[in-house]
């Protein structure tokens, strides 16, 4: 299979959390919790080493609580190449209601000292030879620029790897411009790069497009439970989920782009990469963790997953019926 790299720059150990009703400013009882080593690239590259493909995974850990991690790269077969960092990497907590709604309470992450960042960039370029893609994924450190988070995206495109992006805000701006080879945002987050709303499915496909026009060979948009937009040099596909109980969607993100990187990897027609990588973040929702390709119905969620061609013409002619 593939060498990969996951790039995290802010990881963060995830306590999730389960209960009924939240009433704010009450005592409230939780069905269940679980606390576990996470960031949006560790995420991908579980998904990634579970389908067998050879995983690193680096960025910027505190040195303080590290143990959750170093057992999570063990047993899940990843390459740890971290720096590491004074201090705790940070809590999130992510709330799940019964009825589905999901909050998170994350944290800033610790400050990061100059030499650290050099010290990652020093490590990180010497790993970059004979690798397949890079996954650069997540917030940024408090002190970290996203002048210098566009930088290190620059420096592996210019060494040859195709870099795929998941980050929000003003990270995915700047990480935007370097033009890496592939993007996997949201409607909000990709809004706030268009500088306007995206309520249609027409002004999400035309925004995914422009991205393709401006140099990014591959969009993945996720729209929740509408489904997901793969635009590719001006062309477009849209997957329908199967409809699943929901109980967590902490890390659906990350198993779509894990599983759409694992069709491009494996040189898969785009259709069947889309299908296998929606149903992979369905399966993902009904349970706490990343998507299972293991499941015992996942072959049964596949053949639900609806994947079409989608064009800005047709999209608007179904608007003025």
């Amino acid at each position: 299979m593939a060498r990969v790299l996951t790039l995290t720059l802010n990881p963060a150990l995830d306590l999730s959390i389960r209960a009924g009703a939240i009433r704010l400013g009450e005592v409230n009882r939780t069905e269940s919790t679980r606390l576990d080593a996470g960031g949006k690239g560790i995420n991908v590259a579980r998904v990634l080493a579970g389908l067998g493909h050879d995983v690193t995974v680096s960025g910027l850990l505190g040195a303080d609580n590290e143990t959750a991690f170093v057992r999570t790269f063990a047993e899940c077969g990843l390459r740890d190449a971290f720096v590491r960092v004074p201090g705790e990497t940070r809590i999130n907590a992510k709330l799940s209601e019964q009825d589905g709604r999901v909050t998170d309470l994350n944290g800033p992450g610790p400050r990061i000292p100059e030499r650290s960042l050099e010290e990652l960039i020093e490590r990180l370029w010497p790993l970059l030879p004979g690798l397949d893609a890079v996954v650069v994924s997540g917030s940024l450190p408090p002190n970290v620029a996203p002048e210098q988070f566009a930088g290190l995206i620059t420096g592996i495109r210019e060494r040859k790897v195709p870099v795929w992006l998941d980050t929000s805000g003003p990270a995915l701006v700047a990480g935007l411009a370097a033009r890496p080879s592939g993007v996997k945002p949201n409607e909000t987050e990709l809004a706030g790069w268009a500088g306007h709303s995206l309520d249609t499915p027409e002004e999400r496909l035309r925004a995914a497009l422009r991205l393709n026009t401006e140099g990014i060979d591959d969009v993945l948009l996720s729209v929740g439970a509408e489904g997901v937009i793969w635009a590719q040099r001006g062309s477009a596909l849209m997957a329908r989920p199967p409809r699943v109980s929901v109980v967590s969607t902490v890390g659906a993100g990350d198993t779509l782009l894990a599983g759409s990187l694992h069709g491009v990897l494996s040189r898969w027609p785009r259709e069947r990469s889309l299908r296998f990588a929606t149903a992979l973040a369905a399966e993902s929702v009904r349970h706490v963790g990343v998507g299972d390709p293991n499941a015992t119905d996942f072959e049964v969620l596949q053949q639900q997953t609806l994947v079409q061609e989608l064009s800005v013409k047709q999209l608007t002619r179904e608007t003025h019926r």
